[in-house]
């Protein structure tokens, strides 16, 4: 029979006590968004399908997330291939210049995200780029690009490099190679970097504050903005809707990683 220690036992309670925050947000926001009542309130009086019928039939709402699938998309077509050449670059170079390229592609993870919007924001004023697709793709592609090269250099650790060694041995390029061999072998890493893109760029707040606009707000924007005029449950079904997105593209992502570690 097991026996647990004190500490562990203490440990798993801190464990359960932290969960338990992560998603007590969840926990309200999802009855909220089923509720029938005019405004935000918990527990709900009853049930209805009001609000996610108001959010997919309101043309603002729909204008919107069609700007953020689309931004999030582009940002994945961008983000990824870009980083997949730049792990590859870092996992094959000895060059000390190529630990500073790694460092400074990973600093949208480290710099704070109000600090990097305001950059942003006053390099775009300049160059005309403040409420535009373009200028939103290429924000959230630097802002993705940190997790595509995260996974994919972690894929790469596992990936033995002698096996493109003897395929460029036996006369392919290293391009082709790289297409032959090693991209195969790393397509779960490439393929969660992907995801990740996907999702920093749908669930990007700070960032669309400062340099979003006119026809081109992102969802994230939107739910900012009616918050501050009109607080009611269409804003908490979004929040569902944009959770459980999120939550199975996480999983999809890790299940990918389990079968290639399996």
């Amino acid at each position: 029979m097991t026996r647990f220690s004190p500490a562990r036992i203490f440990l798993y309670a801190i464990s359960a006590l932290v969960l338990v925050y992560l998603i007590l947000p969840v926990l309200i926001i999802v009855p909220i968004s089923f509720s029938s009542a005019r405004f935000l309130t918990f527990p709900p009086p009853s049930f209805s399908l009001r609000w996610y019928q108001q959010y997919f039939t309101n043309p603002v709402w729909m204008q919107a997330t069609q700007v953020t699938l689309t931004v999030a998309a582009l940002t994945v077509l961008i983000a990824t291939p870009c980083g997949v050449a730049a792990a590859y670059a870092i996992s094959q170079s000895k060059l000390r210049i190529m630990r500073l390229i790694h460092m400074a592609l990973l600093l949208p993870l480290v710099v704070p995200v109000i600090i990097t919007a305001v950059g942003i924001f006053f390099v775009y004023a300049k160059v005309g780029l403040v409420a535009t697709m373009p200028g939103l793709v290429l924000a959230n592609v630097m802002l993705g690009l940190p997790y595509v090269v995260i996974s994919v250099l972690a894929g790469l650790q596992s990936f033995d490099p002698a096996q493109e060694m003897v395929a460029r041995s036996l006369g392919m390029n290293r391009l082709r190679s790289f297409f032959a061999v090693t991209l195969p072998q790393i397509k779960a890493s490439v393929v969660a970097g992907g995801i990740f893109a996907f999702i920093s760029a749908m669930d990007e707040t700070i960032v669309a504050l400062f340099i979003s606009g006119g026809r081109y707000q992102p969802l994230t924007k939107r739910m900012f903005t009616a918050l501050r005029d009109e607080i009611d449950p269409t804003i908490a079904s979004i929040s569902t809707l944009m959770t459980a997105a999120s939550f199975l593209l996480v999983l999809l992502a890790t299940t990918r990683q389990k079968r290639k570690a399996g």
